[in-house]
């Protein structure tokens, strides 16, 4: 079995969400920070996996009040659940350059199986520095509910602040370790 190890670089890598706000739009975040293993087998997919984790301070909307009110208790108690977390279980190859990745959540204290699903590696790359890169997006949705992320306030004209789903968007870029 050939493996490669690529750990992620997080100045070049990025997670983003979205979800929607009364009913009309959709609001969008991201976290910095991300940390974390991929361990590529090209030959069988099936042995590959990944690791990573996303620093739950680095969450942005653009917004302070905003971001510090889903910093609260209310959603993600960030200062008792500082991190969330992923953890391959499967990795499967669907097609040219495209992957569905299955594995264990972890956000706000409860994990949950979710499945990604992956474009790429891109093909490696040498940086200016002689470092060897690829890079990947991988997409997933979650019903927030289902970790715990139940706040929500109903609205005037019948239905309800925030939605349920959440699709959450990992740009990830790989150094080779």
């Amino acid at each position: 079995m050939s493996t490669t190890t690529w750990k992620i670089d997080p100045a070049h890598s990025s997670a983003s969400f979205k979800v929607k706000h009364m009913m009309i739009s959709n609001v969008k975040g991201s976290f910095s920070g991300i940390t974390g293993t991929l361990v590529e087998d090209a030959t069988d997919p099936a042995n590959s996996s990944i690791e990573a984790t996303i620093d739950m301070d680095t969450l942005s909307t653009g917004d302070p009040q905003r971001d510090g009110h889903l910093k609260s208790a209310d959603f993600f108690e960030a200062d008792k659940h500082t991190h969330m977390t992923f953890k391959s279980t499967k990795v499967e190859k669907e097609g040219e350059g495209e992957y569905k990745v299955t594995g264990d959540l972890t956000v706000h204290g409860v994990t949950k199986p979710v499945v990604f699903e992956v474009e790429g590696p891109s093909a490696p790359g040498k940086d200016p520095y002689g470092n060897t890169r690829i890079g990947l997006e991988a997409t997933t949705k979650i019903n927030r509910k289902d970790f715990g992320l139940t706040w929500n306030a109903a609205l005037e004209t019948g239905g309800i602040l925030i939605g349920e789903d959440v699709t959450i968007t990992l740009d990830v870029q790989f150094l080779q370790a």
